[in-house]
């Protein structure tokens, strides 16, 4: 009777490993299409943001020039001074099963947060994934708002053009002074890292006026209205650059953990099948045996 009470206790424990294991396959699949998905359109993405940077150092000097308008001089005198006042976005994950991902990232939250409270600068919190939102909330933060990610895909450029539109036109109604993006930061298949990146104003490279080329430039139109224009293009492309980049954080490390158990489970599973035929000739054995007796084929005494 124990031995049956094992058996069915081994044959239940592998039933119910057997039937995790095509989800973890599934989960793994979607993580490893949505990785390569966000890598891919990242490789894309490097040669239009190279083109359209490559025309913001021509065009800025040339614009210097002339006499900017207001929202110009603002970003100048902002980017000098220092910002007094932030919007904060943190990019988190919608769903968990993605390992540290959103624990290392809210510690380095904390970290750069209390280093801009003591700075004196007022702080406008904004999150992208439930994750993000839910721990922060928990660590007693106050969102100012809070927006969920796609599950299982990835970010489109739609979706980066809708958040950067509104973050321009807040920065020219003078909300804030700038906005930064903490967010995972992917490096290789294996490693990510938390990161700062300040988006608006944006940095742009400028050339030095000897490697400017010659002759100057000639644009047949509004000079200001076009490189605002390019402001804003730029601001969309280093949007969904970030946004790429944390979704291929977060995919490869789902992938990574879905790997591991997916591997677990199939040595688990070798392992309860052996134990279970194992379990399986004892018992066999033990009942041969006790047939045996009963029929007195195996000698009780000397």
């Amino acid at each position: 009777m124990a031995d049956q009470v094992g058996i069915e206790e081994i044959n239940a424990r592998l039933n119910n490993i057997r039937s995790v294991e095509p989800i973890l396959g599934a989960m793994r699949t979607i993580s490893l299409g949505s990785w390569q998905s966000a890598l891919n359109r990242q490789r894309r993405l490097y040669q239009f943001s190279q083109r359209l940077t490559g025309l913001l150092p021509i065009l800025v000097p040339v614009l210097k020039q002339r006499e900017p308008k207001p929202i110009l001089s603002r970003r100048r005198r902002s980017a000098e001074a220092g910002p007094t006042s932030l919007l904060v976005l943190v990019i988190g994950s919608e769903r968990g099963l993605c390992g540290a991902f959103n624990s290392s990232l809210l510690r380095y939250v904390e970290e750069v947060l209390e280093r801009y409270r003591a700075e004196g600068i007022e702080i406008q919190l904004a999150t992208l994934g439930s994750r993000a939102a839910r721990g922060l909330q928990r660590d007693g933060y106050v969102i100012d708002s809070a927006r969920a990610l796609p599950m299982t895909k990835v970010p489109t450029v739609d979706f980066a053009r809708e958040l950067s539109r509104e973050w321009l036109i807040r920065y020219e109604a003078s909300e804030f002074d700038a906005v930064d993006v903490i967010y995972n930061s992917y490096r290789n298949s294996t490693f990510y890292e938390p990161v700062v990146f300040r988006l608006i104003p944006p940095a742009l490279p400028v050339l030095e006026q000897d490697a400017l080329p010659w002759p100057p430039p000639y644009v047949d139109t509004d000079l200001v209205a076009l490189s605002v224009r390019l402001l804003a293009m730029w601001t969309i492309t280093e949007t969904y650059r970030i946004l790429l980049s944390s979704a291929a954080a977060e995919h490869s490390a789902r992938y990574q953990l879905m790997e591991g158990a997916t591997r677990n489970s199939s040595r688990l599973i070798a392992e309860l099948t052996l134990a279970l035929q194992n379990a399986r000739q004892q018992a066999i054995t033990a009942e041969m045996q006790e047939l045996a007796a009963g029929a007195g084929l195996l000698a009780t005494g000397p």
